[in-house]
């Protein structure tokens, strides 16, 4: 009895050698594209955020010309001076250098203002959103690999500012004493826009989670060159249907002289072949479970039997019939099919046994066969 062969049985040692490197190519390359999405991403978020708090910064210095407080007024200019230079750290990537310099101004800002207009005006709520938001902002550097913005302890300054400042006006009251009817206003536009930014950054935040989880479970499941189901979920898959009473079948699915391509035309050309063959299972069986079962050998698994031979006959045939153009060659690629319809209380070992006995009877055969 043939035992279903591994892809380290398929391919020789240089072959190994070459999967192993490929495989690392491509983590590599699509750990650079996703490092440049999050990148664009996370400066499209930061432009946004910038534009935000100017336009606050704007209009805060309208409210403190209405309030008759000069020295707001004043610090307001250096303030917005701070976002233009914003705009132009974004543009150059140097988003470490702006966080720190916009949580040191806001910081600054936040410690003013309450000093001057008291704590009934809301200014020290900002001290609840930057807090979390730190943290946030640390997820993204760590998923943009960018040096670490050490929350914690931004977070333990920032707490010890609040204190500073609240305990100031506690104490001594604000430097300047405002109509309250005012004071109500702004502690309900501050408080609005602490939650605003709460909310936006937890969103964001669970988003790029989520988008990472997925991120994850694909590359556990799914094979990079073909982008099938890998052996692993395969089974997992097969493991899940030992109580479905419904019958189904098992396809093994082998391209015939796999290494003589390989050997022919080169390595690059039998990836180009087993994505062809990758490809035209889909096509063929787009309500199936497909796996890289090995190096070049695939399993596919169906629900139901219904013209189960006859799906894996039409497959056969069209691989036989179109060849794989690469660069100036082409290449003829056939493949053999061993197709097991699932028997009552049959074990899913067993079911996989007789399907690749199955393909091995259509290799000895002749080949370019559907067996069932």
């Amino acid at each position: 009895m043939r035992e279903p062969k591994t892809v380290f049985q398929r391919i020789d040692d240089s072959g190994l050698v070459r999967e192993h490197k490929q495989h690392l190519s491509w983590q590599m390359r699509g750990k650079r594209e996703e490092g440049q999405m999050n990148l664009f991403k996370a400066q499209k978020m930061t432009y946004i955020v910038n534009t935000v708090i100017f336009l606050l910064v704007i209009g805060l210095a309208c409210f403190f010309y209405m309030l008759d407080a000069p020295f707001l007024l004043y610090f307001s200019v250096p303030t917005a001076l701070v976002y233009i230079v914003g705009y132009y750290l974004i543009a150059k990537e140097r988003l470490h250098i702006y966080v720190w310099m916009v949580y040191l101004w806001l910081t600054l800002y936040m410690c003013i203002t309450t000093v001057c207009l008291g704590y009934a005006y809301g200014f020290h709520l900002y001290c609840f959103s930057m807090i979390p938001v730190m943290y946030v902002t640390e997820y993204i550097a760590y998923k943009l690999e960018r040096r670490s913005l050490r929350a914690l302890y931004v977070s333990m300054g920032i707490s010890l500012i609040y204190l500073l400042s609240t305990g100031y006006v506690a104490l001594f009251g604000p430097i300047y004493e405002r109509d309250q009817k005012l004071a109500a206003f702004f502690w309900i536009f501050n408080a609005l826009i602490v939650f605003g930014f709460l909310i936006f950054y937890t969103n964001y935040l669970i988003k790029m989670i989520i988008g990472s989880e997925e991120k994850l479970r694909e590359m556990a499941q799914v094979d990079p060159l073909t982008k099938l189901y890998n052996r692993r979920y395969m089974k997992k898959c097969l493991d899940g249907a030992k109580n479905v009473e419904t019958s189904g079948f098992l396809a093994m699915v082998d391209i015939d002289d796999f290494k003589q391509i390989n050997d022919h035309y080169g390595h690059a050309a039998g990836d180009e072949v087993l994505i062809f063959v990758s490809n035209a299972m889909k096509t063929a069986c787009g309500e199936c479970n497909i796996a890289r079962w090995g190096g070049e050998e695939f399993l596919i698994y169906s629900e139901k039997n219904e013209n189960g031979a006859d799906l894996m006959e039409a497959l056969r045939e069209k691989i036989a019939t179109e060849p794989v153009q690469w660069e100036k060659n082409t290449i003829p690629v056939t493949i053999t099919v061993g197709v097991s319809v699932r028997k009552k209380n049959q074990s899913v070992e067993d079911w996989i046994q007789d399907a690749d006995q199955k393909l091995y009877r259509g290799k000895n055969s002749g080949k370019n066969v559907v067996v069932w």
